[in-house]
């Protein structure tokens, strides 16, 4: 099933859904980064956050960043992801790998760490962008980020984040967000039929390898509830906008002292995107172009 995002509405505009699959995206940002199973799945479950989170702005331009810094082995994770659909992201440790908890699943809450902090900001395309800080409340992420929408945005919210993978790759990965919006937040019913409901959840990927689509998996938790899914479909893709130009941009920064050391010692460099992990090289007479460039522009 290919890497997609809907949009629903339930309780007459009371609830909002969205729902998103990321198993394609997610296999290509563990191959680009040679990722470990634990460190997959904590991308993974942070790259669908920023869609789902990314989903609500209004402006194409607009775009959120994730930044978790906690106490575990990981180091942290960085992802940037946008209303058209991309996405892209990285972990400081990618190699580390720690034992499946007592249910078999991947102990991401232990890579990461319970104790740090959540970073995220909301870029509008224009103004200041949007931040706040909370602490980390397990290292899930998807708790996190729930405790995220509840104190900073102060909306009622469940997020739910799987990802599932053997050693063929990522064979699901995705995840669902549900928020109760201020018009229904006072009907304390249907908030406890909501909460139940996500409770009973076994998580998000058996959902999809039982071979249920979005609708159908919106279906089951909203069908009784005035359910109605937007018509749109959007596909999400891994996508990074860096290029050779931008790689020089960057080394140009460094000073003509350590581009000139460059040169002698190395004949050349080489330069890493960290968030998609493609290795630009370069020549001594580009950087020796950088070198005349910088004096021109001291000039």
């Amino acid at each position: 099933m290919a890497d997609q995002l809907i949009r629903a509405t339930a309780a007459d505009g009371g609830i909002r859904a969205v729902g998103a699959i990321s198993t394609r995206l997610t296999e290509e940002a563990r191959q680009r980064h040679k990722l470990s199973y634990v460190a997959t799945a904590a991308l993974g479950r942070t790259m669908t956050a920023g869609l789902l989170l990314a989903s609500s702005m209004k402006r194409p331009e607009s775009r959120v960043n994730i930044n978790i810094k906690g106490n575990g082995p990981l180091g942290g994770i960085l992802v940037d992801a946008g209303l058209d659909g991309t996405v892209r992201g990285y972990v400081h440790n990618p190699s580390v790998e720690l034992p499946p908890k007592e249910n078999g699943k991947l102990d991401v809450g232990g890579a990461v760490g319970a104790d740090g902090y959540l970073y995220v900001v909301r870029d509008v395309g224009y103004g200041y962008p949007y931040s706040s800080t909370v602490e980390l409340v397990s290292g899930e992420i998807g708790d996190d980020l729930s405790h995220y929408l509840v104190t900073s945005e102060q909306t009622p919210s469940a997020l739910v984040l799987g990802v599932f993978l053997d050693r063929q790759g990522v064979q699901a990965a995705g995840g669902l967000l549900l928020q109760v919006l201020p018009k229904a937040a006072s009907d304390e019913e249907l908030v406890a039929t909501l909460e139940s409901r996500i409770a009973a959840l076994s998580g998000f990927t058996p959902l999809l390898r039982e071979g249920l689509s979005l609708p159908q998996i919106f279906s089951h938790l909203l069908g009784d509830l005035g359910l109605e899914i937007l018509p749109e479909v959007q596909m999400l893709r891994f996508d990074c906008k860096c290029s050779f130009d931008r790689m020089l941009a960057a080394l140009k920064l460094l000073g003509e002292a350590e581009l000139q050391d460059m040169i002698e010692k190395d004949d050349g460099g080489e330069a890493t995107c960290q968030f998609c992990g493609e290795v630009y090289q370069v020549h001594s007479d580009q950087l020796a172009q950088l070198i005349c460039d910088l004096r021109t522009e001291s000039c």
